[in-house]
C-alpha cells in the first residue's frame, strides 16, 4: 500500500458552491499511480465545506446557494458570535451541516466519480479568501 500527500491552496472564490474537482485531480498526479484506494479531501476552515453534487448543470450551483442561505439565513437576533459579520455564524453553521471533506474511492488511477458528480467547493463567506486543502490518497499501486 501506497499513501500521498499533497497540500493545495485555492484561490478566493466568491461566494457559492464552485467545482473543484480539476484542481484535486492536478494536485494529485499520484492517484494515476494507484490501482484501487481512497482518496479523502479535507479543507482546512470553518465557514467554508466541501460536497459531492451534480457537475454538469450549473443551476443546481445556484439552487445549493439558494436552499443553504434559506435554511441559515442572515441577521438572526439570536446569533451571538457577531463580531465577524452578519455572513460569519451562518457560514460556521453551513460548513457544520455540509462537512470538512469528501472521501472517494479510487479505480484504476482515476476518482470514481459518477458520470455527473463532482467536488463542490462551498464557499459561505462574502469574501472568504483563499482556501487550503490537504488531499490525502492511499491504495494499492497498479
Amino acid at each position: 500500500m501506497e499513501m500521498f500527500q499533497q497540500a493545495i491552496r485555492l484561490p478566493p472564490q466568491r461566494r457559492g458552491f464552485h467545482l473543484i474537482t480539476s484542481a484535486i485531480v492536478q494536485a494529485m498526479p499520484q492517484l494515476a499511480r494507484l490501482q484501487s484506494g481512497m482518496c479523502q479531501v479535507f479543507i482546512q476552515h470553518t465557514s467554508a465545506s466541501l460536497t459531492i453534487n451534480e457537475n454538469a448543470d450549473p443551476t443546481v450551483r445556484v439552487d445549493f446557494e439558494t436552499y443553504f442561505n434559506k435554511a441559515v439565513p442572515e441577521n438572526d437576533p439570536d446569533y451571538v458570535h457577531t463580531d465577524e459579520g452578519p455572513d460569519d455564524m451562518p457560514a460556521h453553521l453551513k460548513a457544520a451541516l455540509l462537512g470538512s471533506s469528501v472521501m472517494i474511492p479510487i479505480h484504476n488511477g482515476r476518482l470514481a466519480l459518477g458520470t455527473w458528480q463532482g467536488i463542490y467547493l462551498c464557499e459561505h463567506r462574502n469574501a472568504g479568501g483563499s482556501r487550503n486543502l490537504l488531499i490525502t490518497a492511499w491504495g494499492n499501486l497498479r
